[in-house]
């Protein structure tokens, strides 16, 4: 087994979008890499001419065995997994009502379970060389839930409560947790990656369906470069004070900031009242 001195990274999800750029940028960064896809026909190209630094594998994140295997292969091949990147996910465009709940679980089996069963599987190493990085690509719909994405930010939502909790558990470890919250960016996430509600009801167009009309009405031309985006992510990884997390775009910060006044006004106009549900002092 050849010998590597630079951490080893391990990414879900690199046939399109953040997972390519981020498997590019870090093999060119001399960053011995795991590039995995469904299909890894669709990534051979990110591994041409990179000799023993790239290791491509097929990677189902629904699938416990093809998991183990991948990560069993990938650990002896490079000897461990430092950075493990869960990208591999999908999205859904419909209102509550009309979505389609076959779908639904189907979204939440890869970017909550998949994500969940991966992070699982490359634990151990971790824990045992006491040092690695769990990147777990949320959204800014992870902290702020939109009409038309109420399925989807759930899978979001559902993220961001594990990476925080695990952030908290393996910090002692030398385990860091990032969680990445991106804005809109020109991957295929608002096209071939999100499937629709198969029927509509006329009550919700006004909501849910003009919010999908638009989302999809500016795909490809959204303001997030991907290529920037795996910039900043390699950034923050190698970052002695990493953030828990890294927004990304200028719209996934003006969304957060609306959110967080949002709850301040919620919070504080009802202050009196919250406050008031604990017994009294002394009682």
């Amino acid at each position: 087994m050849p010998s590597f001195d630079k951490p080893v990274w391990f990414i879900t999800g690199c046939s399109t979008g953040f997972g390519r750029e981020l498997a590019r940028l870090t093999l060119s960064l001399g960053y011995p890499t795991v590039v995995t896809a469904r299909n890894p026909a669709q990534v051979e190209d990110i591994a041409a001419g990179q000799g023993d630094l790239a290791l491509v594998l097929g990677l189902d994140v629904t699938d416990q065995a093809r998991i183990d295997a991948a990560v069993k292969a990938a650990q002896d091949h490079f000897g461990r997994i430092d950075v493990l990147v869960n990208n591999a996910g999908i999205g859904y465009f419909g209102s509550f009502e009309e979505s389609d709940l076959a779908e639904v679980h189907k979204m939440f089996d890869i970017n909550v379970w998949g994500l969940t069963a991966m992070t699982r599987a490359v634990l151990p190493g971790m824990r045992g060389q006491r040092s690695g990085a769990i990147v777990n690509i949320s959204s800014v719909g992870g902290l702020r839930a939109f009409p038309s994405l109420s399925f989807y930010n759930a899978t979001k939502f559902a993220v961001e409560a594990l990476s925080e909790a695990l952030a908290q558990e393996v910090a002692p470890l030398g385990i860091k947790v990032l969680l990445v919250e991106p804005g809109p960016f020109r991957t295929d996430w608002a096209g071939r990656s999100a499937n629709e509600a198969p029927q509509t009801i006329d009550d919700y167009h006004q909501t849910s369906g003009a919010r999908t009309a638009m989302t999809r009405g500016i795909s490809g031309k959204q303001a997030g470069d991907p290529v920037r985006a795996a910039q900043a992510i390699v950034k923050a990884v190698e970052a002695p004070d990493a953030p828990l997390r890294l927004l990304l775009g200028k719209l996934a910060l003006a969304g957060a900031r609306i959110k967080l006044e949002q709850l301040a006004k919620d919070f504080d106009s009802w202050a009196e009242v919250t406050e008031g549900a604990d017994f009294p002092e002394g009682e």
